[in-house]
Protein backbone atom coordinates (compact mmCIF):
# COMPACT_ATOMS: atom_id res chain seq x y z
CA UNK A 1 0.00 0.00 0.00
CA UNK A 2 1.75 3.37 -0.99
CA UNK A 3 2.84 5.92 1.75
CA UNK A 4 2.57 9.59 0.41
CA UNK A 5 5.04 11.98 2.30
CA UNK A 6 2.75 13.88 5.20
CA UNK A 7 1.51 17.43 4.86
CA UNK A 8 2.93 19.98 6.37
CA UNK A 9 1.80 21.31 10.06
CA UNK A 10 -0.18 24.47 10.34
CA UNK A 11 0.73 26.11 13.40
CA UNK A 12 -1.67 27.66 15.59
CA UNK A 13 -1.10 31.28 17.38
CA UNK A 14 1.19 31.44 20.02
CA UNK A 15 0.17 31.05 23.34
CA UNK A 16 2.18 31.62 26.63
CA UNK A 17 2.38 28.09 27.52
CA UNK A 18 3.32 27.15 23.61
CA UNK A 19 1.02 24.51 22.92
CA UNK A 20 2.36 22.07 20.62
CA UNK A 21 1.98 22.30 17.21
CA UNK A 22 -1.42 20.24 15.71
CA UNK A 23 -2.60 19.20 12.16
CA UNK A 24 -5.49 20.82 11.31
CA UNK A 25 -8.12 18.92 9.21
CA UNK A 26 -11.61 20.34 7.73
CA UNK A 27 -13.28 16.90 8.84
CA UNK A 28 -12.69 13.69 10.90
CA UNK A 29 -14.42 10.85 10.99
CA UNK A 30 -13.79 7.78 14.04
CA UNK A 31 -15.40 4.86 14.49
CA UNK A 32 -15.23 1.83 16.89
CA UNK A 33 -13.18 3.14 20.21
CA UNK A 34 -15.55 0.59 21.95
CA UNK A 35 -15.93 2.60 25.37
CA UNK A 36 -16.48 0.55 28.18
CA UNK A 37 -14.51 -2.56 26.57
CA UNK A 38 -11.26 -3.71 28.35
CA UNK A 39 -10.06 -3.85 24.45
CA UNK A 40 -10.65 -0.58 24.03
CA UNK A 41 -7.61 2.48 23.28
CA UNK A 42 -9.32 4.77 24.79
CA UNK A 43 -5.91 6.85 25.50
CA UNK A 44 -4.29 6.67 21.86
CA UNK A 45 -8.11 7.81 21.07
CA UNK A 46 -7.98 10.67 23.25
CA UNK A 47 -4.09 11.68 22.31
CA UNK A 48 -5.13 11.78 18.64
CA UNK A 49 -7.76 14.49 19.47
CA UNK A 50 -5.45 16.65 21.32
CA UNK A 51 -3.25 16.47 18.54
CA UNK A 52 -5.73 17.63 16.18
CA UNK A 53 -7.95 20.22 15.22
CA UNK A 54 -11.20 20.41 12.85
CA UNK A 55 -14.60 21.68 11.61
CA UNK A 56 -16.28 18.95 11.75
CA UNK A 57 -15.63 15.64 13.82
CA UNK A 58 -17.89 12.69 12.39
CA UNK A 59 -18.25 9.84 15.21
CA UNK A 60 -19.48 7.11 12.77
CA UNK A 61 -20.81 4.21 15.12
CA UNK A 62 -19.70 1.85 18.06
CA UNK A 63 -18.08 4.57 20.10
CA UNK A 64 -19.78 3.73 23.48
CA UNK A 65 -19.83 -0.31 23.68
CA UNK A 66 -23.34 -0.89 25.46
CA UNK A 67 -23.52 -5.07 24.77
CA UNK A 68 -20.13 -4.67 26.79
CA UNK A 69 -21.56 -2.62 29.40
CA UNK A 70 -24.90 -4.45 29.72
CA UNK A 71 -22.54 -7.91 30.69
CA UNK A 72 -19.86 -6.09 33.25
CA UNK A 73 -19.64 -2.50 34.03
CA UNK A 74 -15.75 -1.52 32.60
CA UNK A 75 -14.95 2.21 32.65
CA UNK A 76 -11.57 3.51 33.76
CA UNK A 77 -10.50 6.92 33.58
CA UNK A 78 -8.90 7.00 30.19
CA UNK A 79 -12.73 6.46 28.79
CA UNK A 80 -13.59 9.48 30.67
CA UNK A 81 -10.91 11.19 29.24
CA UNK A 82 -12.05 10.20 25.65
CA UNK A 83 -15.63 11.97 25.98
CA UNK A 84 -14.22 15.20 27.81
CA UNK A 85 -11.69 15.44 24.86
CA UNK A 86 -14.78 14.90 22.20
CA UNK A 87 -16.84 17.26 24.32
CA UNK A 88 -14.11 20.20 24.79
CA UNK A 89 -13.41 20.64 20.94
CA UNK A 90 -17.67 20.93 20.62
CA UNK A 91 -16.75 23.46 22.95
CA UNK A 92 -14.33 25.44 20.95
CA UNK A 93 -16.14 25.39 18.15
CA UNK A 94 -15.82 21.92 16.77
CA UNK A 95 -19.27 20.31 14.76
CA UNK A 96 -19.42 17.24 16.37
CA UNK A 97 -21.73 14.59 14.56
CA UNK A 98 -22.70 11.20 16.66
CA UNK A 99 -23.76 8.41 14.41
CA UNK A 100 -24.54 5.46 16.66
CA UNK A 101 -23.49 1.99 15.29
CA UNK A 102 -25.02 -1.34 16.08
CA UNK A 103 -23.34 -1.69 19.98
CA UNK A 104 -24.53 1.57 20.63
CA UNK A 105 -28.26 1.57 19.16
CA UNK A 106 -29.80 2.41 21.98
CA UNK A 107 -28.49 5.72 20.89
CA UNK A 108 -30.53 5.66 18.33
CA UNK A 109 -33.66 6.47 19.95
CA UNK A 110 -32.52 9.80 20.26
CA UNK A 111 -31.77 10.56 17.03
CA UNK A 112 -32.09 14.83 16.02
CA UNK A 113 -31.76 15.68 19.48
CA UNK A 114 -28.55 17.48 20.88
CA UNK A 115 -26.60 16.31 23.57
CA UNK A 116 -23.27 19.01 24.76
CA UNK A 117 -23.03 20.54 21.56
CA UNK A 118 -22.94 16.25 20.21
CA UNK A 119 -25.32 16.05 16.90
CA UNK A 120 -27.13 12.68 17.36
CA UNK A 121 -28.09 11.32 13.77
CA UNK A 122 -29.29 7.85 11.66
CA UNK A 123 -26.61 8.63 9.15
CA UNK A 124 -24.83 11.84 7.32
CA UNK A 125 -24.19 13.13 3.88
CA UNK A 126 -20.82 15.08 4.28
CA UNK A 127 -20.21 17.28 1.13
CA UNK A 128 -16.36 17.69 0.95
CA UNK A 129 -14.50 20.93 -0.17
CA UNK A 130 -14.26 19.70 -3.74
CA UNK A 131 -18.02 19.29 -3.75
CA UNK A 132 -18.25 15.41 -4.00
CA UNK A 133 -20.68 13.90 -1.42
CA UNK A 134 -20.38 10.78 0.53
CA UNK A 135 -22.69 9.09 2.81
CA UNK A 136 -21.72 9.01 6.20
CA UNK A 137 -22.97 5.67 7.93
CA UNK A 138 -21.33 2.87 10.49
CA UNK A 139 -22.71 0.00 7.96
CA UNK A 140 -24.00 -2.69 10.65
CA UNK A 141 -26.71 -2.31 7.83
CA UNK A 142 -24.91 -3.90 5.45
CA UNK A 143 -23.80 -6.71 7.49
CA UNK A 144 -26.14 -9.70 7.03
CA UNK A 145 -24.66 -11.46 9.85
CA UNK A 146 -25.77 -8.56 12.69
CA UNK A 147 -28.82 -8.23 10.74
CA UNK A 148 -30.36 -11.97 10.71
CA UNK A 149 -28.09 -13.18 13.34
CA UNK A 150 -27.85 -10.84 16.36
CA UNK A 151 -26.78 -13.60 18.65
CA UNK A 152 -24.59 -15.35 16.99
CA UNK A 153 -22.49 -11.45 16.16
CA UNK A 154 -23.07 -10.76 20.05
CA UNK A 155 -20.92 -14.05 21.10
CA UNK A 156 -18.05 -13.28 18.24
CA UNK A 157 -18.12 -10.01 19.17
CA UNK A 158 -16.85 -10.99 23.08
CA UNK A 159 -14.47 -13.57 21.52
CA UNK A 160 -13.31 -11.34 19.61
CA UNK A 161 -12.72 -8.95 22.46
CA UNK A 162 -10.48 -11.63 24.62
CA UNK A 163 -8.18 -11.75 21.27
CA UNK A 164 -7.41 -8.81 21.68
CA UNK A 165 -6.61 -8.19 24.70
CA UNK A 166 -4.67 -11.30 24.48
CA UNK A 167 -2.91 -10.40 21.45
CA UNK A 168 -1.56 -6.89 22.72
CA UNK A 169 -0.35 -9.41 25.69
CA UNK A 170 1.59 -11.22 23.00
CA UNK A 171 2.73 -8.07 21.28
CA UNK A 172 4.40 -6.79 24.11
CA UNK A 173 6.30 -9.82 24.53
CA UNK A 174 7.10 -9.97 20.67
CA UNK A 175 8.43 -6.20 21.82
CA UNK A 176 11.00 -7.43 23.88
CA UNK A 177 12.31 -9.53 21.67
CA UNK A 178 12.65 -6.43 18.96
CA UNK A 179 9.14 -7.78 16.67
CA UNK A 180 7.11 -5.68 15.09
CA UNK A 181 3.10 -5.82 16.46
CA UNK A 182 1.18 -8.33 14.77
CA UNK A 183 -2.60 -8.89 14.60
CA UNK A 184 -3.82 -12.54 15.62
CA UNK A 185 -7.70 -11.32 14.57
CA UNK A 186 -6.72 -9.60 11.14
CA UNK A 187 -4.34 -12.27 10.29
CA UNK A 188 -7.49 -14.72 11.02
CA UNK A 189 -10.09 -12.99 9.29
CA UNK A 190 -7.39 -12.59 6.44
CA UNK A 191 -7.23 -15.90 5.88
CA UNK A 192 -10.35 -17.45 6.10
CA UNK A 193 -12.20 -17.37 2.98
CA UNK A 194 -15.44 -16.68 4.06
CA UNK A 195 -14.52 -13.51 6.39
CA UNK A 196 -12.64 -12.22 3.21
CA UNK A 197 -16.34 -12.71 1.00
CA UNK A 198 -18.15 -11.46 4.04
CA UNK A 199 -15.87 -8.31 3.70
CA UNK A 200 -16.10 -8.04 -0.31
CA UNK A 201 -20.36 -8.27 0.12
CA UNK A 202 -20.16 -5.57 3.06
CA UNK A 203 -18.46 -3.21 0.89
CA UNK A 204 -20.31 -3.53 -2.51
CA UNK A 205 -23.56 -3.19 -0.55
CA UNK A 206 -22.68 0.28 1.16
CA UNK A 207 -20.92 1.14 -2.49
CA UNK A 208 -24.11 0.43 -4.01
CA UNK A 209 -25.86 2.02 -1.63
CA UNK A 210 -24.19 5.17 -2.43
CA UNK A 211 -24.49 4.67 -5.75
CA UNK A 212 -28.19 4.35 -5.89
CA UNK A 213 -28.83 7.77 -3.87
CA UNK A 214 -26.43 9.48 -6.70
CA UNK A 215 -23.59 10.31 -3.79
CA UNK A 216 -19.79 10.11 -4.99
CA UNK A 217 -18.99 7.50 -1.99
CA UNK A 218 -19.48 5.95 1.25
CA UNK A 219 -17.40 6.60 4.50
CA UNK A 220 -18.18 3.73 7.40
CA UNK A 221 -16.62 1.95 10.07
CA UNK A 222 -17.66 -1.36 11.38
CA UNK A 223 -15.99 -3.92 10.51
CA UNK A 224 -12.37 -2.89 12.01
CA UNK A 225 -10.46 -2.57 8.59
CA UNK A 226 -9.28 0.68 7.85
CA UNK A 227 -8.90 0.91 3.40
CA UNK A 228 -9.34 3.43 1.18
CA UNK A 229 -10.35 2.09 -2.65
CA UNK A 230 -12.21 3.86 -5.47
CA UNK A 231 -14.24 1.46 -7.78
CA UNK A 232 -13.29 1.25 -11.55
CA UNK A 233 -14.66 3.85 -14.05
CA UNK A 234 -16.98 4.72 -15.55
CA UNK A 235 -18.61 5.21 -11.63
CA UNK A 236 -15.46 5.62 -9.78
CA UNK A 237 -17.45 5.63 -6.10
CA UNK A 238 -14.94 5.90 -3.14
CA UNK A 239 -15.04 3.60 -0.61
CA UNK A 240 -13.45 4.58 2.62
CA UNK A 241 -13.88 2.99 6.35
CA UNK A 242 -12.13 4.98 8.95
CA UNK A 243 -10.68 1.12 10.93
CA UNK A 244 -11.02 0.97 14.35
CA UNK A 245 -9.43 2.15 18.08
CA UNK A 246 -9.01 -1.04 19.40
CA UNK A 247 -6.22 -2.73 16.93
CA UNK A 248 -5.59 -0.86 14.09
CA UNK A 249 -5.96 3.38 15.80
CA UNK A 250 -6.87 4.56 12.81
CA UNK A 251 -8.93 7.46 11.37
CA UNK A 252 -10.25 9.17 7.73
CA UNK A 253 -9.48 12.81 7.33
CA UNK A 254 -10.49 15.38 5.20
CA UNK A 255 -8.00 18.26 4.34
CA UNK A 256 -9.06 21.74 3.24
CA UNK A 257 -8.99 20.87 -0.55
CA UNK A 258 -11.10 17.71 -0.27
CA UNK A 259 -8.69 15.16 -0.36
CA UNK A 260 -9.68 12.43 1.88
CA UNK A 261 -7.03 9.89 3.89
CA UNK A 262 -6.61 7.05 6.13
CA UNK A 263 -4.13 8.20 8.69
CA UNK A 264 -2.49 5.71 10.84
CA UNK A 265 -1.94 6.68 14.61
CA UNK A 266 -0.02 3.15 15.92
CA UNK A 267 2.24 2.43 18.23
CA UNK A 268 5.27 4.97 18.31
CA UNK A 269 7.72 5.61 21.74
CA UNK A 270 5.29 7.02 23.81
CA UNK A 271 1.93 9.70 23.63
CA UNK A 272 3.97 12.90 24.12
CA UNK A 273 6.06 11.89 21.18
CA UNK A 274 3.04 10.96 19.07
CA UNK A 275 1.23 14.26 19.79
CA UNK A 276 4.26 16.78 17.84
CA UNK A 277 4.77 13.79 15.09
CA UNK A 278 3.71 14.12 11.45
CA UNK A 279 1.04 11.76 10.44
CA UNK A 280 1.63 8.19 8.75
CA UNK A 281 -0.51 8.22 5.86
CA UNK A 282 -1.94 4.88 4.75
CA UNK A 283 -4.07 5.85 1.53
CA UNK A 284 -4.87 8.77 -0.56
CA UNK A 285 -6.42 10.26 -3.30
Amino acid sequence: MPIDSPPPLHALHDTPRRRPERLTYRSIFMSDVHLGASSSRADDAADFLKSVECRTLYLVGDIIDMWRLRSRWHWPESHNRFVKRVLKMSKHGTRVVFIPGNHDEHARHYTELNFGGVEVVHEAIHQAADSRRYLVTHGDQADLVIRHARLVSMIGGTAYDGLVVANRWANRLRANFGCAPWSLSQAIKMKVKKACQHIARFEDVLIDEARSRGLDGVICGHIHKAEYRTTPPPCSLVYINCGDWVESLTAAVEHDDGTMRVVDWHNTARPSERRAESEHILTSV
